[in-house]
């Protein structure tokens, strides 16, 4: 392959246009989405989710977030397939510009970039779990070398490889996974019914600590806990729908992300947690010394207990699970934190040194962040960020189809900064997660609704632009 065409694979358009000639269906788009959302974490959060509410409950908030989070990802990566851009380069021309788009390209490389090593954190506490290895540095160095490798090497040449790898991981990743379920509920001997009826699990002191003691306390309680991935998941679906063919192609991928984390990510993650859970009790009490107190909320106590409930029942089957769906996951996280990166660098300070090096930035940066306690800090972590990165979706979309048709005319200059859609993100994160959440607890709802008044507001207002987009 000529040297050219080779660094052209490995770029992959970070910084501009995907041509017509290199764009994809909705199947190709499909497998990325829901590679990217059917991970360990999601399976957590379903457990997490059906435990503090009951399994219908739950499940009824995932269908809202599903439909929402569709509806949000469509608008976003439509943008995308118009333009042509990844979501963070897209927000130059539509609500952030020029050098407002390093505040949204800072935004998305950090969650992605903390979902990446949240996920390599998972994989070695689980190889650990799995093989009987002591956490020494040495493992720490062979394993998340090994790991990062692996990450680095199948992102380098760019979309079109790391889509046929998702495409054939999330196959056998599904087939495993429902092998594992079925064997699961048939050695258990819990009948079907059961399994997709039960009802809060946590006691109610606990229930009313989080504030879930009543039905709809259970229902808010579940739909800040899954839609925090939903803004995440928008903005992967504006990476990935720049290769789009079609609009209704990253309409049909983003309804397929959204099911696949919000449906079948957690009805399959409430599965496991309630029918391996005695199981996993009885390893703790007998493995680790815990009392049965102690092991029955260990059994919930982070997103590594999904990992050691596979590997416990599984074994061998479980291992495969745990590393085929963190590897399709890795593969898209590292993708799209390398397109954040070269944005994030070129408006900051006009270094583009070629995707590839943000490849392996990103995992550096992914490996730096092992260093804190990002397992025990997952909760608190994805409802900020999917505040965050909820408001950076609306305020994309709200250029877009609203302001920007009033204030701007194709073709004219992109504005260095825009005042108006920084403003209104920072604003609208820090008021529905630090102030109204009191009084109006559904995050997710009252960021959506402060960017559409905010943002139309200060653009067409006092933040109007003076001089030509």
């Amino acid at each position: 392959m000529p040297q050219e065409e080779l660094r052209s694979i490995i770029e992959d358009h970070a910084l501009e246009s995907v041509p017509l000639s290199q764009r994809k269906g909705w199947a190709a788009l499909s497998f990325s989405t829901a590679g990217i959302t059917t991970t360990l974490v999601q399976l957590f959060f379903g457990g997490l989710a059906t435990f503090v509410a009951g399994f219908r409950i739950a499940l009824a908030a995932g269908v809202c977030v599903t439909i929402l989070g569709t509806l949000l990802g469509w608008a976003t990566g439509h943008v995308a397939y118009k333009t042509g851009l990844s979501s963070t380069v897209l927000a130059r021309r539509y609500g952030f510009g020029v050098k407002g788009s390093a505040l949204a390209s800072l935004i998305y490389a950090f969650m992605i970039i903390g979902f990446l090593a949240l996920e390599n954190a998972l994989l070695y506490k689980g190889l650990l779990f799995y093989f009987g290895l002591a956490d020494t540095l040495v493992h720490r160095i062979g394993i998340y070398g090994v790991l990062t490798a692996l990450w680095i090497g199948l992102t380098t040449y760019g979309f079109a490889l790391v889509s046929k790898v998702s495409s054939v991981l999330l196959s056998v990743y599904l087939a495993v996974l429902a092998f594992i379920v079925v064997k699961l509920a048939v050695s258990t001997g819990h009948p079907l019914h059961e399994l997709v009826s039960y009802p809060a699990l946590l006691p109610a002191q606990e229930l009313d600590a989080m504030g879930a003691s009543t039905d709809t306390g259970k229902f808010i309680f579940c739909l800040n806990l899954l839609i925090g991935s939903a803004g995440a998941l928008a903005l992967t679906d504006a990476d990935l729908g720049r290769y789009a063919r079609r609009s209704r192609d990253i309409g049909i991928a983003a309804f397929a992300g959204a099911v696949a984390m919000d449906i079948v990510s957690l009805a399959v993650g409430g599965i496991i947690v309630y029918a391996a859970a005695p199981m996993l009790v009885d390893f703790y009490m007998g493995h680790h010394g815990l009392t049965r107190e102690a092991a029955n909320h260990a059994v919930l106590g982070g997103p590594d207990s999904i990992a050691a409930a596979l590997l416990v029942f599984g074994g061998g089957i479980g291992a495969l699970v745990m590393g085929i769906g963190q590897a399709k996951a890795q593969v898209l996280n590292t993708y799209s934190a390398s397109l954040s990166l070269s944005n994030l660098f070129d408006v900051s300070c006009a270094w583009r040194p070629g995707r590839f090096v943000f490849v392996v930035l990103a995992n550096a940066v992914g490996i730096g962040m092992l260093y804190g306690s990002i397992l025990e800090a997952v909760n608190s972590y994805i409802t900020v960020l999917g505040v965050i990165t909820t408001a950076f979706a609306s305020v994309v979309v709200l250029d877009y189809y609203v302001v920007s048709k009033r204030v701007a005319a194709p073709g004219d200059a992109i504005a260095p900064m825009n005042w108006a859609g920084v403003t209104t993100v920072i604003g609208a994160s820090a008021m529905s997660h630090f102030v109204l959440s009191t009084y109006i607890p559904v995050q997710f709802a009252v960021t959506l609704v402060l960017c559409a008044v905010f943002y139309p507001a200060l653009r067409l207002g006092v933040l109007k632009p003076t001089a030509p987009m």
